[in-house]
């Protein structure tokens, strides 16, 4: 059984103006992240634009994800769409280029009952073989993934984890508690949480930040298998400014700039995300300054 670990980045999709693929910026992305120590790449989640981007520039992303990343590390895929049809049709075309697992947000504009987004999930897994992550993201979609819900997924097969964003370390308690006992692994997607995650029994973290501070990030994971929780704790206060920094403008532009800062154009969000202002720029150079990692490549 597949089992998902560790820091994975959720990679953003590097673009030109014109909203095409910045291919050489997501191979750099990819190499750097691993550099770092990552268990895993993420790519097509809500960080990515998968909400924004055209079928084809999703294959394109799974395949140069998939091509860069060599075997070296796990690859994850998004496969969310509001229609269970149309999470059906990506999970297939990940199938295609041979991902370890694929992750499905809750559908968005639309809010299903419980067992309507029981037979979703039932449905997307039941038509792959590739193991299946849960995706909850309550903030951006409005429909959440009550623990019972989870607990019943759970049983399901090739469904064997979920990344939980809603930043409600209750209900994130609640997922690992109730399936502590089945292969089902619980994933932090809020990355002020990663060690509440990891103390409590999770699996480790699907995390924005991982772009740009992968080694910080992973340091948080590896710290806690060691059993040094004192260092582990330290790393996630170093961590906490900059995942509290993505406010300073439109997501996912913060994490974009961030990513110019340390050295690697990512380049522009899809419209109507427009840049940062100058000043909460300046505020995030500082944050980044202070982690060590401005313009710390150099192409």
């Amino acid at each position: 059984m597949f089992k998902p670990y560790g820091v994975i980045p959720a990679l953003v999709t590097p673009l030109d103006k014109n909203g095409n693929i910045k291919e050489q910026a997501l191979r750099d992305v990819i190499d750097y992240t691993i550099l770092g120590g990552v268990n895993g790449v993420f790519v097509l989640g809500s960080t990515g634009e998968i909400y924004g981007l055209d079928f084809e520039q999703k294959r394109r992303a799974i395949e140069i994800t998939v091509d860069q990343t060599a075997g070296r590390v796990p690859v994850y895929a998004g496969s969310s769409e509001i229609t269970t049809r149309d999470c059906i049709r990506l999970v297939h075309l990940a199938e295609q280029y041979d991902v370890s697992a694929v992750s499905v947000l809750t559908p968005y504009f639309i809010t299903p009952s419980r067992t309507e987004l029981k037979e979703h999930y039932k449905a997307i897994a039941a038509s792959t073989r590739l193991p299946v992550i849960l995706y909850g993201n309550d903030d951006r979609t409005n429909v959440g993934i009550t623990p019972d819900t989870v607990e019943e997924l759970a049983d399901v097969e090739n469904i064997v984890g979920i990344k939980d964003s809603s930043g409600d370390m209750t209900k994130m308690g609640e997922y690992i508690r109730r399936t502590k006992n089945k292969e089902f692994n619980v994933i932090a997607g809020r990355d002020t949480l990663i060690l509440a995650n990891l103390i409590y029994g999770g699996a480790g973290a699907i995390a924005a930040t991982a772009n740009i501070v992968p080694a910080l990030v992973s340091h948080i994971y590896q710290s806690f298998v060691k059993g040094d929780l004192a260092k582990a704790r330290e790393y996630q206060y170093d961590l906490a400014p900059l995942r509290i920094a993505f406010g300073l403008g439109t997501f996912p532009v913060v994490m974009k700039e961030a990513l110019r800062m340390v050295g690697i154009d990512a380049g522009d969000c899809l419209p109507p995300v427009g840049p940062m202002t100058e000043e909460n720029r300046s505020k995030l150079e500082v944050i980044i300054k202070k982690l060590g990692v401005y313009h710390i490549i150099n192409h």
